[in-house]
């Protein structure tokens, strides 16, 4: 797990709760949980702030971060495709996009390709995407301040199912992906039972709640919801998906507990100055 994502996660899941903020020094005591070193975290929050993730307000002696509006909107964004997957009827109709990007412009090219993916569009070649689900409005909407970008879109039907499976099968690499949701629901569904029990309690249960949505957090990427139609028989996301969100709430109430006592344990110690963290970006 990264030291720029747990940051993330840990505004996401509990700080947003909890007044929406919180001071370098409460930060550095969440993070320890996770063996991340102080000096890691002003790195990283500096960073953050340079990005435009995180912003400051002084209080006092004290410095508090917080998320910016723009930070919550992304972050908000991501975490719809991990929590909410889709469940809509299929027509049987495809939405292709045909996109075209100067060579010049290999990082903006990238960053299209990983957009495609994340609204669940897979290649049928370099530059055709295709997708089950009409997001393409979604795709315009992420570039539409990059003219460099030409985005074509269509709407077609293959004309047999068999073709269908075809081309999701190549597009999703779903036999790899198949192979992965197994490994993963092998791993994480013996430990409900401890989960139910509450075996896992302070720092035990706030790293487990983020390691196991660090492992699942790629898997809405790769998977695009297809519809049942589409997919190999016994077909174990949904399953993995249902795992996932009951064991993301049965950690809830401990990890909870272990945020609210460390903030609560660092009392009225003062933090460290923005200009503190500031100084140990790279």
């Amino acid at each position: 797990m990264k030291a720029r994502g747990l940051v993330l996660d840990l505004f996401a899941d509990y700080l947003r709760y909890r007044g929406g903020e919180v001071r370098l020094r409460g930060l550095i005591a969440l993070m320890d949980c996770f063996a991340v070193p102080e000096a890691t975290v002003r790195v990283v929050v500096a960073r953050l702030r340079k990005e435009g993730w995180l912003e400051s307000r002084r209080d006092g002696r004290e410095t508090r971060y917080l998320l910016t509006e723009t930070g919550w909107r992304q972050l908000e964004s991501a975490r719809s495709r991990i929590f909410k997957r889709s469940t809509d009827p299929w027509d049987g109709q495809w939405h292709l996009v045909i996109y075209s990007v100067p060579e010049t412009e290999r990082a903006l090219r990238e960053q299209l390709r990983k957009k495609l993916y994340w609204l669940g569009f897979g290649p049928l070649s370099s530059s055709v995407w295709l997708s089950p689900h009409d997001r393409v409005d979604a795709v315009r909407a992420s570039f539409v301040d990059q003219p460099v970008i030409r985005i074509d879109s269509f709407h077609a039907r293959s004309g047999s199912a068999e073709v269908d499976r075809d081309m999701a099968a190549r597009c999703w690499g779903l036999s790899t992906l198949n192979r992965d949701y197994t490994e993963l629901l092998e791993r994480y569904q013996p430990r409900l039972s401890w989960y139910r029990a509450r075996r896992l309690r302070g720092t035990e249960a706030l790293v487990e709640r983020a390691r196991l949505l660090h492992d699942y957090r790629f898997f809405p990427a790769r998977d695009p919801d297809l519809p049942a139609r589409l997919l190999p028989e016994a077909w174990p996301g949904q399953a993995v998906h249902e795992m996932f969100l009951e064991a993301h709430e049965l950690l809830r109430e401990p990890a909870e507990a272990c945020v609210d006592q460390l903030l609560a344990s660092i009392g009225g110690n003062a933090d460290g100055d923005t200009r503190e963290a500031d100084q140990h970006a790279v």
